[in-house]
């Protein structure tokens, strides 16, 4: 293990790679910090560049994105009370009280240095964890897989909204979607309406790009112009000693910062939770423990430990079923998948084997990333200050034509511009109906993961289907995402149960 980590770090410290995760952290930042903007849009728009670099550069900058983006959140939630990212919603319950309360440094620096520590504990876990999943992953055949894509997929579907029936549905479009073209087994065309160009499918970037880029572009253009901005406050970093806040104080928060990491870790580990959910489990729990709950929402520094560390967290989490089993953990890793797909890699269990250094490389990318951020970050807050008042007007168009740009350099195909605007409507669609776009893009790469196992392990068992129950791995998983479906439409039932009756005694 330590020869390959200084297998990574060596390639990581080649002076193209450590000026790709320079710019990727500070891109980060800024797309984490502006509300609209997020890490999965960043990930996206700079995954075609990725095209021309070797998988080791390409990568380290796509983790760096990752790492920037997720942390970068903080900054708009404190200064503008508004999240930057998902991730970052808790931030602002506590965030925002301290700025009005002129301790804007403290809470920054605060919950700078726990997204560090945060993401930091995560990459660890990653580390020691992945390789020994990985080893027990090589025993998994079709009659496994397809049995953990089908608990992914219901988990996704149940877990990602309040609502069951839009997760399922999302997610069920999106394996449909994931149909088009020619069939993984017999070879035949379906769904292709004598389109030659769909005998391909649809690309994973233009999905990506117009589910979560184009279809944002199209959310906030209808009132880019008309909506009035928030203007950052800004702070003062003169006679500002370490990062703004005691020693002592960063002891008292050691426990709550112990137990976030771990919801963070455990939340992320779990496909198509993420970020966006731990931060506030995390942020409920550290209230319910605390000595004063009270004082959350008016301006504890817990409330941001607890956020900003479950959150980046959360980062090691979702890479670790992404590398051990080639299942996304979240919107960013399966893009981020698409970037393995790109240069011919295929994640899983057997890339520890063939592609151990390149695993390492990743490794240490993440672990300068995440140095980097800390410093750039923090002493970095009057830029980014500033580049949270560039309009979204101005904004937003530019990042439209660099979409259409990645899009066309995909293949060089107009098809794929167009197919990027089709899917931004869908997404469009989708925010106009409450629906979460996570289960649509997961179904739509966990559906090629479904079907090919299913199509397999019935092969292997002459068409039995009993096989998969009699597999004691396959079984559990197909237990548990029975489960989960069962536990969902009984809660559905409680609450409208819980709603009919409180409308009869009023």
């Amino acid at each position: 293990m330590l020869d390959l980590l200084q297998v990574g770090f060596g390639a990581v410290f080649s002076l193209q790679t450590i000026i790709l995760i320079a710019v990727g952290v500070a891109v980060g930042i800024v797309f984490g910090a502006i509300p609209g903007l997020s890490a999965t849009m960043a990930v996206a728009l700079c995954l075609p560049l990725t095209f021309t670099m070797g998988p080791q550069a390409g990568l380290s900058l796509l983790v760096a994105l990752f790492v920037g983006a997720t942390s970068g959140g903080l900054i708009s939630a404190i200064l503008l009370k508004i999240p930057g990212t998902p991730s970052s919603i808790a931030t602002v319950f506590d965030g925002g009280p301290l700025m009005e309360k002129g301790q804007g440094v403290k809470a920054l620096g605060i919950g700078i240095v726990f997204s560090f520590l945060g993401t930091i504990f995560s990459i660890l876990a990653l580390m020691f964890i992945a390789p020994q999943l990985a080893k027990v992953a090589l025993r998994f055949g079709p009659h496994e897989y397809f049995a953990i894509a089908v608990f992914s997929l219901t988990l996704i579907a149940t877990l990602s909204t309040g609502s069951m029936a839009k997760g399922l549905f999302a997610g069920a479009l999106g394996f449909a979607v994931s149909t088009v073209g020619i069939a993984p087994v017999e070879a035949i065309r379906r769904f292709t309406f004598d389109f030659a160009e769909l005998n391909g499918g649809f690309a994973m970037l233009t999905v990506m790009i117009g589910m979560f880029a184009v279809a944002e572009i199209i959310k906030v253009a209808e009132t880019g112009r008309t909506q009035k901005q928030t203007q950052a406050q800004s702070v003062s970093m003169r006679n500002i000693k370490g990062f703004g806040f005691s020693l002592a104080e960063f002891r008292q928060q050691i426990p709550n910062a112990t137990r976030s990491g771990l919801i963070g870790l455990g939340i992320g580990i779990l496909p198509g939770i993420g970020a966006g959910t731990s931060n506030l489990v995390a942020y409920i729990i550290s209230k319910k423990r605390a000595k004063d709950p009270d004082s959350y929402g008016k301006g504890n520094i817990g409330g941001v430990v607890a956020s900003e560390t479950a959150n980046n967290a959360g980062i090691g989490g979702a890479m670790l079923p992404l590398l051990t089993l080639g299942i996304p953990g979240d919107t960013v890793t399966a893009i981020m998948l698409g970037g393995f797909l790109i240069h011919g890699i295929q994640p899983g269990p057997l890339l520890f084997i063939t592609q151990g250094p390149l695993v390492y490389t990743i490794f240490a990318a993440l672990l300068v990333a995440t140095v980097m951020m800390l410093f750039m970050e923090f002493y970095g807050l009057r830029i980014f200050i500033k580049l949270l008042a560039v309009p979204k007007h101005i904004l937003l168009p530019i990042i439209l034509v660099l979409c259409v740009v990645g899009a066309f350099g995909l293949s060089s195909r107009l098809f794929d511009v167009w197919a990027i605007v089709l899917f931004g409507l869908l997404g469009y669609a989708f925010a106009k109906g409450g629906i979460p776009p996570a289960p649509f893009i997961i179904g739509f790469i966990l559906g090629p993961m479904a079907e090919t196992n299913l199509r397999r392990g019935l092969m292997l068992s002459d068409g039995n289907f009993a096989a998969f129950l009699a597999n004691p791995i396959a079984a559990t998983f197909l237990g548990l995402a029975a489960a989960f479906i069962v536990w969902q439409v009984v809660s559905a039932m409680r609450v409208k149960k819980s709603a009919m009756s409180q409308m009869l005694r009023t």
